[in-house]
C-alpha cells in the first residue's frame, strides 16, 4: 500500500522537531524515574528464587522485542513524519509504534525488580506520559498533513495494534543516522541490566534503604 503524501510548509516541520524533542526528553525523564524506583524498590520474591530469576528473564526479552521494534519502526519513519503520512509495517497497526515499543521497554525494566507489580506500573507510567505528547503530536499534524492523516487516524488504532491490519508498505528513503540514533536510545534501557544487579546486591548488603515492597 502506498503511503499518501501531503507536504507541510517548512515551519511546520521546524515545530514537529519542536515535539520530538519533548518526546526525547519525556523518555530521559521517564528512564531517570524508572532507575530511581529501582535504587530504593525490592521485589516481594527474593533474589535467586525461580520466580525472580524468571520475571528478570522474562524483562530482558520485553527490552530486546523494545529496542528491535524501536529499529523496525525507524526504518520506515525515517525521518518522513513532518513530510507525509506514513501507513506501512508497523505504522499500519498503530499509529505511534516508537511510544508501543518503547513502553514495552520499560516494562521490561520494570521486571528486573523481579515483579509482576513492577511490569505493570512501569508500563503505565511510560504509557501515560506518551499519551499526553501523542495528544499534542496528533493535534499538530492534523493541521500539517490534512485530509491523509484524518483518513489515517480513522483506520488505525492510536496505541494498541491491531495486527489485523498490517501492510508491509514501503520504508521510503531511509536515513542511517536515525537508525543509529534510534539504537542509541534504545540501549539505554539494556543499562537497567547491570544496574539493577549493583542495586540489588547493594540492598542485600545493606547499603541502600529499601522503601517499598512490589508483588
Amino acid at each position: 500500500m502506498a503511503d499518501d503524501v501531503n507536504v507541510p510548509p517548512a515551519d511546520q516541520i521546524k515545530g514537529l522537531g519542536g515535539y520530538q524533542y519533548i518526546r526525547r526528553m519525556v523518555l530521559a525523564a521517564l528512564i531517570v524515574v524508572l532507575f530511581a524506583a529501582l535504587l530504593f524498590g525490592q521485589s516481594s520474591f527474593a533474589p535467586e528464587t525461580w520466580m525472580h530469576e524468571s520475571i528478570e528473564m522474562f524483562g530482558v526479552l520485553l527490552i530486546f522485542l523494545g529496542i528491535v521494534g524501536r529499529l523496525w519502526s525507524t526504518l520506515y519513519i525515517g525521518g518522513r513524519k513532518s513530510s507525509e503520512v506514513v501507513t506501512g509495517g508497523p505504522y499500519s497497526i498503530t499509529r505511534n509504534p516508537l511510544y508501543v515499543f518503547s513502553t514495552v521497554a520499560a516494562a521490561g525494566v520494570g521486571a528486573q525488580i523481579g515483579s509482576f507489580s513492577g511490569i505493570i506500573l512501569f508500563a503505565l507510567l511510560c504509557a501515560g506520559a506518551f499519551h499526553i505528547v501523542i495528544l499534542r503530536e496528533e493535534k499538530f499534524l492534523r493541521q500539517a498533513l490534512g485530509a491523509p492523516y484524518e483518513a489515517y487516524l480513522a483506520r488505525v488504532p492510536r496505541f494498541f495494534p491491531n495486527l489485523s491490519l498490517y501492510q508491509e508498505g514501503d520504508t521510503g528513503s531511509f536515513k542511517p543516522r536515525l537508525l543509529l540514533t534510534t539504537l542509541l536510545d534504545g540501549l539505554v534501557f539494556l543499562v537497567a541490566l547491570p544496574a539493577f544487579e549493583l542495586i540489588d546486591g547493594a540492598q542485600q548488603s545493606g547499603m541502600l534503604p529499601v522503601w517499598f515492597t512490589l508483588p
